[in-house]
């Protein structure tokens, strides 16, 4: 069954979905794969009738994935608990670092505080806990008006924007 998340700042049907083992990969459709899952079903990924994301814990290395980035449509960064602040800095150096330019999912302990800083590392799409109003945490992408720093989406501080 579909369910709703929140994709560049809009509530939208997920068209992706979580695959937990490998007999589950369907012959079609958009799927998310997880990294331990990985290894194991990438010879049949590259005949999926479908877009394919991978799903990674905080914890890795980036240059785990490295050799992932030009063949995934989205990378989904778990979120274990909200206190866990390595999904971000993950985020950071896929953008900006590494140069992934596709979806890139918050999913897991994703609440409506987060996301506006999780927005700045450069995500842009959320998968809230399924106890929380996606309405509300919709709310949360735009807490702020203005940032003093630069960041994923605007690369320049505050006092190179002056016109």
């Amino acid at each position: 069954m579909p369910h709703k998340i929140i994709k560049n700042r809009a509530i939208v049907e997920d068209t992706f979905t979580h695959i937990n083992e490998a007999g589950d990969l369907p012959a079609e459709g958009n799927v998310i794969i997880p990294q331990s899952l990985w290894p194991e079903l990438e010879s049949k990924l590259k005949d999926h009738n479908g877009k394919v994301g991978i799903k990674v814990s905080g914890d890795i290395e980036p240059e785990e994935i490295a050799g992932y980035l030009d063949s995934v449509d989205l990378i989904a960064i778990e979120f274990p608990v909200f206190r866990d602040g390595r999904g971000y800095s993950l985020a950071r150096i896929l953008r900006d670092r590494m140069g992934y330019e596709g979806e890139l999912r918050a999913c897991g302990d994703v609440l409506r505080d987060q996301m506006f800083y999780m927005q700045r590392c450069g995500f842009n799409s959320f998968e809230p806990r399924a106890d929380r109003c996606i309405e509300e945490a919709l709310t949360g992408l735009n807490d702020f008006s203005v940032t003093y720093q630069a960041d994923a989406n605007e690369k320049k501080p505050i006092y190179q924007r002056r016109s």
